[in-house]
């Protein structure tokens, strides 16, 4: 049956999964009402943008790096925490573009990851029970009858905040801050501090080397803007409907829908039923698109959502964002790997290690063991190198912070230790040092997947 004309509210005629419920639906329809008449956050030309170059990563001609907070908070807006999760990103995506030899799209998890989807409605604590956290833009995450409260006015704090983060990051990339020399400085800065010193300086010497031959050469930030700036792109779930509705526009130079509350969007594994409400939006917007695929995915649903979203089968238009768990890699990706090249489909195909590996510590803590999360990667791309496809991008849940969240590392974070600076709103992080221990996995990855190329396909690149 031929799927009826799309709109940007059509999703309300369908069933849904994790939504608030708003006790005042009047409120909620002002505060859309109110959404729909602000500037929009980003731009359909940067969207087309990022999809080319998703393009090129699905062939095996550039690397995606998607990361950033589980669930940014309304109380951790300052500037420093952005500064220092944009600084370790960039650190990041210098080590995976020397090992790669490719360039890295670098994509956050950031102004807009404010909604969280939850396996309970409710949560226990003693004897009182209460309606979920769904994150900032829903609720308050204080435990009180009050606070759980679903608050629509919620939805313009998100979109302020959103657009006020926008404006540094863009400042950021722009103003000099991503000069490459002064990301590989503060590289140099973490080896000298790392229990692993010795095991990174081979590569830190090398960044070094060619960043001196290429002054040598003429070849300095200061004549060269694409040395000293960076495109910098923005995602997140597309989980509350009502606000990614109010915030889709029409672009005036194509006449197509965009989503304008971030570059990317994705749906996820909780809400990517087919006749629903999440597919039935994101199948009418023309942003790049991902979609979450865990083990419950079978390959026969797999293909009716890529038919789905992305019908005209265009390169860069969908990313398959794989969380299955360390040991669970084996059993379920490589059957989705022959059933998209069976088909002939154009997708990216990117590694979540994190949410596959969660587990709750003795101590009632969520944490993600560190080697679980380098073990998924590692089986994640011997499988794409066994079936003769591109292990083509990376989705980690980090920050630019010192915290205590994921066990192990190269300091050997402990169970004891999660109650030091355990700060998350949600899910577990990877802290600052952890997160480029995985860079430089990905890095080493990259590298003898570049070198085990045939000849003739490494020179064309």
């Amino acid at each position: 049956m031929p799927l009826e004309p799309w709109s940007p509210k059509n999703w309300r005629t369908k069933p849904i999964q994790q939504a608030p419920d708003y006790p005042d639906a009047q409120a909620l329809a002002d505060v859309e009402r109110q959404l729909a008449s602000f500037p929009p956050l980003v731009f359909a030309g940067e969207a087309r943008k990022l999809k080319g170059l998703l393009a090129k990563a699905s062939k095996g001609e550039a690397f995606l790096f998607q990361g950033g907070d589980c669930a940014e908070s309304f109380a951790e807006h300052a500037a420093d925490n952005i500064r220092d999760f944009f600084r370790v990103f960039l650190q990041m995506s210098v080590v995976m573009t020397f090992g790669a030899a490719l360039p890295v799209i670098k994509v956050g998890r950031i102004a807009g990851q404010f909604a969280k989807p939850r396996s309970e409605a409710f949560e226990k604590k003693g004897d009182v029970s209460l309606p979920s956290y769904r994150g900032d833009i829903v609720n308050d995450i204080a435990f009180t009858e009050s606070a759980r409260v679903p608050d629509p006015q919620r939805q313009l704090d998100a979109y302020r905040q959103s657009a006020a983060t926008l404006n540094l990051l863009r400042a950021f990339a722009s103003g000099g801050y991503a000069n490459l020399e002064n990301a590989h400085r503060w590289m140099l800065g973490f080896i000298k501090d790392s229990p692993q010193s010795a095991r990174y300086q081979e590569l830190a010497d090398r960044i070094t080397e060619t960043l001196g031959f290429m002054r040598a050469i003429g070849l300095d930030p200061e004549s060269h803007q694409e040395l000293r700036q960076t495109d910098f792109y923005t995602s997140h779930e597309a989980l509350l409907l009502g606000f990614e509705e109010a915030l889709t526009r029409v672009d005036s130079t194509t006449g197509d829908y965009y989503a304008t509350s971030g570059h990317m969007l994705w749906v996820g594994d909780r809400t990517r039923q087919l006749d629903h409400a999440h597919i039935e939006y994101l199948r009418g917007i023309e942003n790049p698109l991902g979609l979450k695929c865990g083990p419950s995915l079978t390959p026969e649903n797999l293909l009716q959502l890529i038919d789905r979203l992305d019908p005209a089968n265009e390169p860069g238009r969908l990313t398959l964002i794989c969380r299955f768990g360390a040991d669970k890699v084996g059993d379920h990706l490589p059957k989705l790997i022959r059933a998209v090249q069976r088909e002939g489909r154009h997708v990216l195909w990117a590694c979540d290690p994190m949410h596959g590996n969660t587990i709750k510590a003795a101590s009632g803590y969520k944490t993600r063991p560190f080697d679980r999360i380098m073990s998924e990667i590692r089986s994640f791309f011997a499988v794409h190198h066994a079936e003769g496809t591109y292990a083509g991008g990376v989705h980690l849940e980090m920050t630019g912070k010192n915290v205590t969240e994921c066990t192990g590392g190269a300091r050997a974070i402990s169970e004891s230790d999660l109650s030091d600076r355990y700060h998350t709103y949600c899910d577990p992080r990877l802290n600052a040092e952890q997160a480029i221990e995985v860079a430089f996995l990905v890095a080493e990855l990259l590298k003898a997947e570049r070198l085990q190329r045939p000849p003739a396909v490494v020179a064309a690149e």
